[in-house]
C-alpha cells in the first residue's frame, strides 16, 4: 500500500502529533507499506530526506508570531502557489492509496486535501487539537475560525475523522457533525521502549534533589495546561512532605503558575527547566516518584501515556471509560480525580508518596495498560486496517 501522510508538525518538531506521526511513518515502512511524508520546514531539518525507509518532505513555511490566541505556540504555516505547486507534483508521482491528514486547521491539510478530491483518493483526517481557549474572547474567535474554515472544508472532504478518546470524540461530533459511520476511534500510539530502565541519579544529580519527593509534570505549560491546581495543591501536599520538590518540564507558554506559586509563598518548591531534549525525557521520568499535568478534563494525551509505559504512577482528571470499552480503573490502573480539583491532588499525591508498595502496583498496572493497548504497532495496524477499509469503499 502507499500512504501519503501530511502534518505541519514533524520531527524534530516537539509535539504529540509529530512523533506520532513520526512512528506511524516508522511502522508503516517496516511493514513493507510505501510511506511519504509531507510536512512544513523546522529549523535546520533537511528539506528532503530518507528516515527509516520512508520519504519525508519538508515544504518552506513561515512562523506566525507568538500570541496568546495561538497560547504562544510556534505555529508554522505553509501555504503559498510553490508549495501548492510542489505538493501536488509529490503526491502525482507518489501516486498514494490513502492519504491521512493530521490536524484540522493546518494549510498542508488543505492542500492535499484538493488534490484528494480530484483524484478520488480515500482521506482519513486525526483530529489532535481542539480549537478551545480559557479566554472567552479567544474562544470566540477559534469558534468561528472553526465554523469558517474546518467546518466546511470537512464537509466538503467527508474524510473519516480518527479520534483518539471520549473528550475529542464529543468535540469533532458538536463542532463537526460528523456522522457515526465517517468516525474511527484509535487511540494514541506510543514507543513504550524508549522508557526502559535509566539511571534515575541523572536528573537527581544535575538538580540537586538529593532523595527528596519528586512530582514531575510534563508538557508544555499553555492556557489549557496551566498547572493552577498543582500549585493549589502545593501547600497541602507540603504540610505532609516538607521537601517534596515539583519539577516542571516543557516550554512555558503562560506563566500564571508562577504568580501564583509565589502568592502561596511556594515558589522555592518548584524547579523550572523549560523545554529539554526528546531523548532526556526518560531520565526525568525515572527521577519522579510520580507525574501529574492533566487536570483540566481534557483527556489524556501523548505525554500521559508514556509516563504511564513508564511504570510511575500518574494521577490525572479524566473519566473511567476516556477510551470507550476499555475501562480505567480509579487506583487500580490508574489515579483519577475530578477536573481542576486541587484537594483531590493534594490528597492523591500524599497517598501516593506515603504508600510506595501501593504507588509500585498502580504504576505496574499502567505499564500493563499501555503494552496491551498503546504501543505504536498496535496502533499502526489498527490503522492500515482501517486503511484497507477506505481503500476497498472507494473501490
Amino acid at each position: 500500500m502507499r500512504i501519503a501522510l501530511v502534518n505541519n508538525f514533524f520531527v524534530p518538531r516537539p509535539s504529540g502529533s509529530a512523533h506520532l506521526t513520526e512512528g506511524l511513518a516508522r511502522e508503516f515502512a517496516a511493514a513493507g507499506h510505501e510511506v511519504l511524508v509531507v510536512t512544513a520546514s523546522y529549523g535546520d531539518a533537511p528539506e528532503d530526506e530518507w528516515r527509516d525507509g520512508y520519504h519525508v518532505v519538508r515544504l518552506k513555511a513561515r512562523s506566525l508570531p507568538r500570541i496568546r490566541l495561538a497560547m504562544n505556540y510556534d505555529i508554522r504555516f505553509a501555504a503559498s502557489p510553490s508549495n501548492w505547486r510542489r505538493l501536488k507534483q509529490l503526491l502525482n508521482e507518489f501516486k498514494p492509496d490513502v492519504l491521512h491528514q493530521h490536524g484540522q486547521f493546518f494549510d498542508i491539510t488543505w492542500m492535499s486535501s484538493w488534490w484528494a478530491r480530484r483524484q478520488r483518493v480515500p482521506v482519513a483526517l486525526t483530529v489532535h487539537t481542539p480549537l478551545i481557549h480559557t479566554h472567552p474572547v479567544y474562544g470566540a474567535i477559534l469558534w468561528l475560525g472553526d465554523m469558517l474554515l474546518a467546518r466546511p472544508f470537512i464537509a466538503l472532504d467527508k474524510p473519516t475523522v480518527v479520534v483518539f478518546d471520549k473528550w475529542i470524540k464529543g468535540y469533532v461530533r458538536r463542532r463537526y457533525r460528523i456522522p457515526e459511520d465517517r468516525l474511527a476511534s484509535i487511540v494514541v500510539g506510543i514507543d513504550a521502549d524508549r522508557f526502559g530502565k535509566v539511571d534515575a541519579s541523572v536528573i537527581r544529580d544535575e538538580l540537586r534533589l538529593g532523595g527528596r519527593p519528586v512530582v514531575l509534570s510534563l508538557g508544555h505549560v499553555i492556557p489549557l495546561r496551566n498547572r493552577l491546581t498543582l500549585i493549589r495543591a502545593l501547600p497541602l501536599l507540603l504540610e505532609r512532605h516538607r521537601d517534596a520538590a515539583v519539577v516542571i518540564v516543557g516550554d512555558v507558554n503562560d506563566e500564571s503558575f508562577l504568580r501564583l506559586a509565589t502568592e502561596l509563598g511556594v515558589r522555592n518548591s518548584l524547579i523550572v527547566t523549560g523545554a529539554v531534549p526528546k531523548e532526556k525525557i526518560p531520565y526525568f521520568v525515572a527521577a519522579c516518584d510520580l507525574e501529574t499535568h492533566d487536570h483540566q478534563g481534557l483527556g489524556l494525551g501523548t505525554t500521559t501515556l508514556e509516563v504511564m509505559a513508564s511504570g510511575k504512577p500518574v494521577i490525572a482528571a479524566a473519566d473511567e471509560d476516556n477510551f470507550g470499552d476499555f475501562r480505567l480503573r480509579s487506583w487500580d490502573n490508574a489515579v483519577l480525580i475530578g477536573r481542576e480539583d486541587h484537594r483531590a491532588l493534594a490528597e492523591a499525591m500524599i497517598r501516593l508518596l506515603d504508600e510506595p508498595a501501593l504507588a509500585a502496583r498502580i504504576g505496574n498496572a499502567q505499564h500493563q495498560v499501555i503494552e496491551e493497548h498503546f504501543t505504536i504497532g498496535t496502533v499502526a495496524r489498527n490503522h492500515l486496517k482501517l486503511y484497507a477499509e477506505l481503500v476497498e469503499s472507494r473501490r
